[in-house]
């Protein structure tokens, strides 16, 4: 079973059978450091699952480049508005490092309801994890210091921490690369 075929078991229990025809679905790609998957104003047209690798999700805000976030192994990642709205997307998505992943197209996507009949279940529950996720940051965003956003991200993340330059964690957690650093020299005394 692949990581693809663990996750998608674990987390929306298909049976085996729809497990494999949705699993079909989806393509293997690499990306090299440096690639896009999604440029800016251009549409979202797949949604991919990230075997292995880094993919940074950013924005151009005023000229100065904006971390929305770090997609680590195991995420579904893609412009959801653009891809189930069509309109163009206002992320870039560029690997930070080799980027293994699997690929299912929007035509695709929109198919799984023919092939799956508990496809609109499955989706309902894929898209409140999503919209869960994202309450979950804009709460930390609102109730917590940056030094507790900075430890709990630490915490749930540690392995990217030295895998992705420094500008960018700030960036993603609303802080100030120079806030990091002080939060870091803190927590060595």
């Amino acid at each position: 079973m692949t990581d693809l075929e663990q996750y998608l078991h674990s987390y929306f229990t298909f049976d085996q059978d729809d497990l494999m025809k949705v699993s079909a679905l989806f393509k293997k790609k690499t990306l090299n450091k440096g690639d896009y998957f999604l440029k800016a104003d251009k549409k979202c047209n797949q949604l991919c699952f990230i075997q292995s690798g880094l993919l940074r999700i950013y924005a151009d805000v005023d000229g100065k480049e904006v971390t929305q976030w770090i997609s680590t192994q195991g995420y579904f990642v893609a412009d959801l508005s653009s891809l189930l709205f069509q309109t163009p997307s206002r992320w870039n998505m560029q690997a930070l490092t080799t980027l293994d992943i699997f690929v299912i197209e929007r035509a695709e996507y929109n198919r799984l309801g023919e092939i799956i009949p508990k496809w609109p279940e499955t989706e309902k529950l894929f898209l409140a994890h999503c919209f869960k996720m994202m309450e979950d940051r804009i709460f930390s965003f609102i109730s917590m210091t940056a030094e507790e956003r900075y430890h709990f991200f630490f915490e749930k993340n540690r392995e990217i921490f030295n895998q992705v330059p420094l500008q960018y964690l700030a960036s993603m957690l609303g802080m100030t690369p120079e806030t990091i650093s002080r939060i870091r020299r803190k927590q060595l005394m």
